[in-house]
């Protein structure tokens, strides 16, 4: 074999070696990478049986979804002796799905607002109006509003008192449920949820967004939602009075684990003279006037 004649085998054989080479995988592009295989990995969310399941969070401020006002219900004062009917509402987190109801009737007078019936973000009384009496402050702002006919009859109530020597100043009457929202989001701050509780509504359960109610204290503004507004002889004038007028003391003293909240001489509900008479004869909560479901805490 002729030397020229190996020479070209041997380029010819290089040639073909160097050609299989370029089909060879390249570790960069087509190897399995890191990411790849974790993307194939269960997410915790994922995990068997055997392992815990994750618990879920509980929003440190409860929420009431809104609720419709149900149609072709009855309201308290349709059947006085019968518990208030209402349409289920979307609960407050942390409770069960049966504990609260929309409150049926909103706009009545009587209507039973606590932390088992609510009323719906969008409620706002069509009819609020300034009352004619003294407040502590001196803007005319929202919570110096209620209703026309709670207010006329708060206006009643402050003359009379007044002819009896008891000088009389509100604090604080509507709160829509927005006011609430923040008044409620402050109070879990300073105290937490469960004591919070116990003292202030959760939004949507305030009798104040009814504007029918109203935090009262002496004209001097001393002990203005403070505990020590139970001695004053404002307070007894109050508790002895306010049912001629068609309020009552809301939260009595002795019955916190039938309305859910501590006791609260300053703050009267109206209800109409009717009712309010009867309530008061009876010491008895609106809990107890329309057999409803105990609130305990």
């Amino acid at each position: 074999m002729s030397k020229p004649f190996i020479s070209a085998l041997l380029i010819s054989v290089s040639i073909s070696l160097l050609a299989g080479c370029g089909n060879t995988a390249s570790p960069a592009t087509d190897a399995p990478t890191t990411s790849s295989i974790s993307s194939n990995t269960p997410e915790p969310t994922q995990a068997t049986s055997a392992s815990p399941s994750p618990k879920t969070s509980v929003s440190p401020l409860p929420s009431v979804s809104p609720a419709a006002t149900a149609k072709g219900t009855k309201s308290p004062t349709d059947s006085p002796n019968a518990k208030p009917t209402a349409t289920p509402a979307t609960t407050v987190k942390g409770e069960k799905n049966d504990d609260v109801q929309a409150v049926a009737k909103p706009d009545s007078i009587t209507a039973l607002v606590n932390k088992k019936l609510v009323l719906s973000e969008n409620y706002e009384p069509n009819d609020l109006v300034y009352p004619d009496v003294l407040f502590t402050f001196k803007e005319k702002i929202e919570k110096r509003k209620m209703r026309k006919e709670a207010a006329e009859a708060l206006k009643q109530l402050f003359d009379g008192a007044k002819e009896d020597g008891i000088h009389l100043a509100g604090v604080s009457a509507y709160r829509s449920y927005s006011t609430q929202k923040t008044l409620f989001n402050n109070y879990v701050k300073k105290d937490g949820l469960e004591k919070a509780k116990t003292y202030s509504a959760v939004p949507g359960q305030s009798e104040h967004q009814t504007g029918l109610s109203i935090d009262v204290t002496g004209s001097d503004g001393k002990c203005a939602v403070q505990d020590c507004f139970g001695g004053t002889k404002e307070a007894v004038w109050l508790a002895k009075h306010s049912a001629e007028y068609g309020f009552i003391i809301r939260y009595p003293e002795g019955k916190e684990s039938i309305t859910g909240y501590q006791y609260e001489p300053w703050h009267i509900r109206y209800v109409g003279t009717s009712v309010s008479k009867e309530i008061a004869a009876k010491n008895i909560t609106m809990e107890e006037y329309y057999n409803a479901v105990p609130v305990t805490k």
